[in-house]
């Protein structure tokens, strides 16, 4: 590493004083194999040189044991250093005894465990941990005053939603923390995890886990909150679902202060007794002080007229903010548990944060995508006592119950002939029983705010768009590509008149995409993150309601797409988008316990509907990018679980329905496809080797790489036996079965990944071979392998194998091949019309939108990747328009 990495932030950071950001940050920087010893050799200033206080560890290494993916994490930065970007350098390139140095007279997070509680204390706050009971969260204090206690998630059910039920049971239910351990710590930050699971009714149910993250000198904790759905969709419909804290509060009633977000940066700023407004006035300073939320002067030097009546001025203890859609919010507030609501002001889209404290301190709370993942909500109650309630609903009780059943009732489907037949007309593989949500999981992220005062509003709001968009460090894309990670790509080049053609068509499609994102409400619970499969262009409407052609799920990668994009682009819109797909596809479209669990569901009406349950859903592959550029820990999580995938194949077939041999499950025998499932088992392991040096997952992989390597037909083989107990397979195979989807889910990127990773000659001569024939005349197929290639479809995505065997083997003829095949392949390229916009408006449609009529998620997706791999490999060879 020659020159200091340049870590630039994803987006403007808000600084609305001099006073030291809310909290640290963590990310991922990688660096090319060879130029990094290890972790410890590195540093972190900011732009002026000043040392932040940080802490760095190896998130992955190469094989030569140098370190491939750093993780680091900050402090709260002072707000000078926030102004620019940050420098990541080796000891060789900076003074770093000095700048550990004056790293070491910095705030640093301190922590301390015993049998009971963890105590963390980041300089700014100090916070108890519940090891066992209800809470998790016992204290939180600032400044030695306790602003929150009693920290818990609670949740509710109702056993019906049948509209003519002459009687509903309603069950409440709370958090009962199992176990909290310290997860990790430095002096830069501290990681506490919990798991338990909701208690109430005599049943333990809805398992979580809770991390909380401490940075030095933060006044603010980040929550992750992750459950999964163990739940009888049939009998348990969950009408409520938030994380609730206690308040204490002192003082007079008038001194009691509210902050709660609505949209665009506003706020209602009210206390629990106003003081404004009154027939009588009590004073301007008394008025603006309670307005500022400072301490009013002493009633005995009001106004008599007013403070000779405060008991006969309403107090206001209990609020309530309902988003129950993405487009409207209401507010309202009343004066005790057996008077109405009365209406405050409706809205848009709040951003869903609240405050309640006094001059001395108070506790706020925010959460990510608040409007995004409606239904949600806000609560106080009980203002004027001495311990108030502040809630943040993730599903809001004031919302219909969730309802998780499948969405019709079979249509006589129970054969796998019927089956079939319905995958015909609506392209929705239905079996009885599989399209279940037990074992979905959702997360949310939480920040925890502990204040020394009433904050200001620009400090509300800039605490609040802190909340709701976590601020992020960055490489640039040119330094990501230098280090040659995730395979094919550079970063975006519009040197020559075909480049920029392309270039200008893979950002309609993103630009398409996000504008589609927003004018048809992809948002919701269960739903954010996700685009649809296929559009109707008679209704003028996605086909949600169609089958398979729904919810996408992943089909065709528009994960690797989005990241790739990201990656070229260094553009921030494209990285929320892509973080919003990974957190939705990675946790609802994948089950996490159960019969399925390590598996992930095809497309459908509802994310978990379809019967086919498949590894090229839950791939590794498309978690690796969002692990790697955050260091995010339950992205971890998720692929842990995935490291022994192979396992799956004996709890279900996934070409079950449509074989011709009799096939049982054989441990010794597992039949494995060299595509889909192949590419998914292979990314787990590479990414289980690489962050943890899992010697099993290594040898796995190298093994599976000689044995494709060593049969007859090598990839084009198409499905090969697995031992488990071995983790090796049967290379003895002889037989060719090539398939349209094999490539198109990750094989291509982790393939290549693979070869130059490490030396496996007949891996990469068994690739090089299924990427120069694929596509290639079926008379050279059948030279070369005896027979023409049957199966042949998705032309344009695979012209990328071409364009990377001709890379591979310097070979121009391929490379013009390949940028033949891109554009003949599709018609996304070969018709201009495909990248128009076509505005649509009432009564034709609801609301006014824009279509693109002849793209759907499938083309888009493969598009995008085919163009950003030939650019890279081939670029130089793309013909002019």
């Amino acid at each position: 590493m020659h020159d200091p990495v340049v870590l630039n932030w994803l987006e403007p950071i808000d600084v609305p004083d001099t006073a030291p950001l809310p909290s640290g940050m963590t990310f991922g920087v990688p660096f090319a194999r060879g130029t990094v010893s290890n972790a410890g050799a590195l540093t972190l200033t900011d732009a002026g040189g000043r040392a932040v206080v940080h802490q760095i560890w190896p998130a992955a290494t190469w094989p030569d044991g140098s370190l491939k993916w750093a993780g680091i994490a900050t402090g709260a930065l002072p707000s000078a250093s926030s102004s620019g970007p940050l420098l990541l350098a080796t000891s060789r390139q900076l003074d770093s005894a000095a700048a550990q140095e004056t790293a070491a007279e910095g705030s640093r997070v301190s922590v301390e465990s015993s049998e009971t509680d963890i105590r963390v204390d980041t300089g700014a706050l100090v916070c108890v941990v519940g090891r066992t009971g209800r809470d998790f969260l016992k204290s939180l204090a600032r400044d030695n005053v306790v602003v929150a206690a009693g920290g818990r998630l609670i949740s509710s059910t109702v056993d019906t939603v049948d509209e003519n039920a002459t009687s509903v049971t309603r069950s409440s239910y709370e958090s009962q923390v199992n176990d909290a351990v310290v997860e990790s710590s430095g002096p830069a930050r501290v990681v506490v995890r919990i798991d338990g699971v909701h208690a109430g009714d005599g049943r333990n149910w809805l398992p979580f886990v809770v991390r909380l993250y401490f940075h030095a000198g933060a006044r603010s904790i980040r929550m992750m909150h992750t459950f999964t759905w163990d739940g009888d969709e049939h009998s348990d419909f969950l009408s409520g679902l938030g994380v609730r804290f206690t308040v204490p509060l002192q003082g007079q009633l008038h001194d009691r202060h509210i902050r709660i977000a609505g949209a665009d940066g506003g706020f209602l700023m009210e206390a629990v007794r106003g003081m404004t407004g009154l027939r009588r006035d009590p004073g301007a300073d008394v008025r603006a002080a309670q307005i500022a939320g400072v301490a009013t002067p002493d009633p005995e030097t009001w106004n008599p007229e007013v403070s000779g009546r405060l008991d006969l001025i309403p107090a206001w203890p209990d609020y309530s903010l309902a988003q129950l859609t993405s487009d409207g919010f209401s507010l309202q507030k009343r004066t005790g548990q057996n008077h109405p609501w009365i209406g405050i002001s409706t809205g848009t889209r709040s951003e869903g944060f609240a405050y309640l404290g006094t001059p001395n301190g108070g506790f706020g709370i925010g959460i990510r995508d608040f409007w995004k993942s409606y239904p949600a909500g806000i609560d106080i109650r009980g203002a004027d006592k001495s311990a108030a309630e502040l809630t943040q609903w993730l599903h809001s009780p004031q919302a219909q119950p969730m309802d998780l059943r499948f969405y019709h009732d079979g249509l006589g489907q129970d054969t796998y002939e019927k089956q079939l037949e319905g995958l015909e007309i609506t392209y929705e593989d239905y079996e009885k029983g599989f399209g279940t949500p037990h074992g979905i999981a959702r997360t949310h992220e939480v920040t925890l705010f502990a204040y020394d005062a009433t904050p200001a509003a620009l400090r509300l709001a800039a605490d609040a768009r802190w909340a709701s968009t976590p601020p992020l460090l960055q490489a640039t894309p040119a330094h990501i590509s230098s280090a040659r990670v995730f395979g094919d790509w550079a970063p975006v080049n519009r040197s020559s008149t075909a480049a920029a053609a392309l270039e200008d068509k893979l950002d309609f499609l993103f630009d398409f995409y996000a504008g589609q994102i927003e004018q048809r409400r992809w948002y919701g619970f269960w739903n954010y993150g996700d685009v649809m499969h296929t559009y109707d262009a008679d209704r003028h409407v996605w086909r949600y309601d169609v089958g398979g052609y729904a919810w996408d799920n992943s089909e065709l990668s528009p994960d690797l797409w989005l990241w790739y994009a990201y990656l070229r682009s260094g553009r921030a819109d494209i990285f929320r988008v892509a973080e919003a797909m990974t957190r939705h596809t990675g946790e609802v479209d994948v089950y996490h316990l159960g019969r399925w669990a390590g598996l992930g569901t095809r497309h459908n009406v509802q994310h978990w509907g379809c019967s086919a349950k498949q590894h090229r859903i839950s791939s590794a592959a498309y978690r690796r990018f969002y692990y790697f550029l955050t260091a995010d820990d339950r992205t971890g999580d998720l692929l842990d679980e995935l490291v022994d995938g192979e396992r799956n194949f004996l709890k279900l077939d996934p070409t079950r329905k449509v074989r011709d041999d009799i096939y049982s499950p054989d441990p010794a025998a597992l039949a494995v496809g060299l595509g889909t499932d192949y590419g998914a088992l292979a990314a787990a392991w590479l990414t289980a080797w690489e962050r943890h040096g899992d010697p099993e997952a290594r040898a796995k992989l190298l093994g599976t790489m000689q044995d494709i390597g060593a049969l007859k037909y090598g990839f084009l083989t198409g499905e090969a036996r697995y031992d488990m107990h071995s983790g090796r397979f049967d290379a003895g195979r002889e037989r060719i079965s090539v398939s349209h989807l094999s490539a198109v889910f990750g094989l291509v990127e982790i393939a290549s990944e693979l070869i130059s990773l490490v030396d496996v000659p007949g891996f990469e001569q068994a690739w090089l071979q299924y990427c120069r024939l694929f596509l290639a005349p079926p008379e050279e197929q059948e030279a070369e392998v005896g027979q023409p290639l049957a199966g042949i479809y998705l032309t344009q995505a695979h012209s990328r194998l071409t364009a990377y065997a001709a890379a591979r083997l310097s070979d121009p003829a391929l490379a013009r091949r390949a940028w033949v095949e891109f554009a003949a392949g599709g018609e996304l390229l070969g018709n201009d019309v495909a990248f128009q916009l076509h505005p649509v408006s009432p009564p034709h449609v609801l609301v006014p939108v824009t279509e693109a009529r002849t793209v759907s998620t499938n083309d888009a997706s493969q598009f995008a990747l085919a163009a950003i791999q030939l650019l890279a490999l081939v670029g130089s060879y793309a013909p002019e328009p």
